[in-house]
């Protein structure tokens, strides 16, 4: 087994939301506590969900694969995902994002050498008010990005 007894014990916690010959729906819950887990989902772990859920792997990866929040490579400890939507670009994300590239000596898709970022791209992530906006593992968003802003977050992040 890949993942732990206390990850099947919340992916059990998923299931139970659902009629008993539907426990396929918990497929977005489960990959997302295995990645919580691992850090990313392998194909290995991908079928173990789907072994799990009792349903197709090719149908668990069609879901990992359709979003962005699934990590389908190794990713830095912080993945840092950037909106780079029209109304964000044109409300100061292109400069952040910038700035990240700069600080982090990287591009988008890429890796730090040490291991601690990945930066992305990312599509809307409904705060066009508050933009710059970045999400940071998927789970937090932070908002009006300004360069001391960034600089504060990443010395945070790397602790």
């Amino acid at each position: 087994m890949l993942l732990s007894e206390q990850a099947y014990k919340k992916i059990d916690r998923e299931i139970a939301k659902y009629p008993a010959d539907q426990r396929q729906s918990a497929v977005m819950s489960a990959l997302a506590i295995a990645q919580d887990e691992k850090g990313w989902l392998s194909p290995e772990v991908m079928q173990e969900v789907a072994d799990y859920l009792r349903m197709p792997a090719i149908a668990v990866q069609e879901v990992a694969t359709f979003y962005a929040m699934y990590n389908l490579q190794p990713t830095g400890k912080s993945k840092i995902t950037i909106c780079t939507n029209l109304p964000c670009a044109l409300s100061g994300g292109e400069k952040a994002a910038h700035h990240l590239k700069e600080k982090l000596g990287v591009d988008y898709k890429e890796t730090t050498a040490d291991g601690k970022f990945t930066l992305m791209e990312g599509e809307c992530m409904g705060a066009c008010g508050d933009a710059p906006v970045l999400l940071v593992n998927n789970k937090r968003m932070c908002s009006h990005m300004s360069n001391e802003k960034i600089d504060a977050l990443l010395e945070e992040l790397k602790k």
